[in-house]
């Protein structure tokens, strides 16, 4: 799995910063948020450093399935699945999204009725 030295999320993936997970398995991890926006606030992170989903390619189609298979695993632990309920699913990419960490990352978000925009 590729690491990038200066990256948090490559730090929570090493074991060199600590983080709650929730879930991890081959492809991906996920922890809680250290800023929840939620309730239920989860990243799923991959294990190999992509910058974020603007550089994915075709190449990289089973990484981006494994993030939303995670992220229902995700929803499944904390018990937000319910459909009639729902939860949000987010991605950002750059500076103008707030993307503050250059490591693609799915925000699982859930637990109260989310409004938009999200906050």
């Amino acid at each position: 799995m590729s690491q990038e030295q200066d990256c948090l999320f490559c730090g929570i993936l090493a074991g060199t910063i600590p983080s709650e997970v929730i879930y991890e398995n081959d492809d991906v991890i996920a922890f809680r948020d250290v800023a929840p926006q939620a309730p239920t606030h989860v990243l799923v992170v991959p294990r190999r450093h992509v910058e974020n989903a603007g550089t994915l390619t075709e190449e990289d189609a089973d990484l981006v399935g494994a993030l939303i298979l995670g992220a229902q695993r995700v929803a499944e632990l904390e018990g937000i699945e319910n459909p009639d309920r729902g939860y949000r699913l987010v991605m950002n990419v750059g500076a103008d999204a707030m993307n503050s960490v250059p490591h693609l990352h799915l925000h699982v978000l859930g637990g109260r009725a989310l409004t938009w925009p999200p906050g």
